[in-house]
């Protein structure tokens, strides 16, 4: 942690990110999916990324979207539009490491694991990277500016449907 997030984060701060993180968790991992974008300012920026890519300074991105329109537009299409093998999923997170905390903002990272189940078939680990997060404080509580899913493998599955 940097000297400026050790000094500047207050315990109520870190819990309330801790909090928005399990929310966020449970809200893609419940299939309402108009619960996804309601976790983003409007102006957001939302990319999943493979490893290499961000680490490169690629901008190549699997999904980009830059605005909670964009992705009210991607809940509407999981629900009404895009035809797939249906399938549950279920988020691990780590515990939120924050290394930059402002009054209104904070530069947040976790670990995730997101498994993935099939209808009568096991589960299987689908997706598992780093979130690096800017969480912005609005009337509504906290929410991501910025969220970059960052992939580990360089191999995903055809299809990802669902947020990560």
């Amino acid at each position: 942690m940097s000297n400026n997030a050790a000094t500047d984060l207050r315990f109520e701060d870190h819990m309330a990110i801790a909090r928005l993180y399990a929310d966020y968790a449970q809200a893609v991992d419940s299939g309402d999916w108009d619960l996804w974008p309601e976790f983003f300012v409007d102006d957001c920026i939302y990319k999943l990324i493979p490893r290499e890519n961000h680490e490169r300074g690629f901008p190549l991105a699997t999904l980009f979207f830059e605005s909670k329109g964009m992705l009210k537009d991607r809940a509407y299409g999981i629900k009404e539009t895009l035809f797939h093998d249906p399938y549950y999923q279920r988020h691990v997170v780590g515990a939120p490491l924050v290394h930059k905390a402002e009054a209104d903002r904070f530069e947040v990272e976790a670990n995730y694991a997101v498994f993935r189940t099939k209808l009568s078939r096991e589960s299987t680990v689908f997706n598992v990277g780093r979130y690096i997060d800017v969480i912005v404080r609005t009337s509504e509580g906290l929410k991501f500016a910025s969220r970059l899913c960052v992939y580990d493998s360089e191999m995903i599955p055809n299809s990802i449907i669902y947020p990560i």
